[in-house]
């Protein structure tokens, strides 16, 4: 079944404008517009800060489809970190679960996505950390630990604040540059 439904995300994308964004939940597939220059910026502060310790052998992935069969499920998170030797592929798709942290902004046309799909898939696919970047709501949470298809532990700050980023990257994220929606 899940083979079919990924056939369905691959037609979705060959039908659909090149500014949409795809991707696979259950029986959902889901399309989004392209990003709106504070969201491109946001993302842009935070990758800096995470690329300052990112662990040896780990590289930054913006749009990634990460798949995991298992669940059936097929995600696209606006960065996360993946084995350099992953990344050394002509597919499209990369295990879920080889990836360190799925970091999302909220689109302000669909925060459903980011703070209930998104909250429930990634710990089945076995992503160890969350990071959501609200522009709508001025904060930033932090949710790792999966445990159970959840995540155990959680983490929030106001823009301004500082939020703890778990090993293997080990530092306190600096939100005072985010800017709002």
């Amino acid at each position: 079944m899940y083979a079919h439904h990924l056939d369905l995300v691959e037609e979705a994308r060959r039908i659909a404008p090149k500014n949409i964004k795809v991707e696979f939940s259950g029986e959902l597939i889901i399309m989004q517009a392209s990003p709106s220059g504070i969201h491109q910026r946001n993302l842009a502060l935070i990758q800096r800060q995470f690329e300052a310790h990112a662990p040896e052998g780990y590289l930054a992935s913006g749009n990634s489809d990460l798949s995991s069969p298992a669940v059936g499920k097929l995600r696209n998170p606006d960065l996360t970190y993946l084995p350099e030797d992953a990344m050394a592929t002509t597919e499209n798709r990369i295990p879920a679960e080889l990836a360190l942290i799925a970091v999302e902004i909220v689109s302000p046309s669909n925060p459903e996505n980011d703070w209930e799909g998104k909250v429930r898939d990634y710990p089945q696919m076995g992503i160890p950390a969350y990071l959501i970047v609200d522009p709508g709501q001025k904060t930033v949470t932090l949710l790792s630990e999966p445990e159970n298809d959840r995540y155990r532990l959680r983490e929030d700050a106001a823009f301004g604040e500082s939020v703890h980023i778990p090993e293997p990257f080990g530092f306190v994220l600096d939100t005072t540059g985010l800017l709002p929606y």
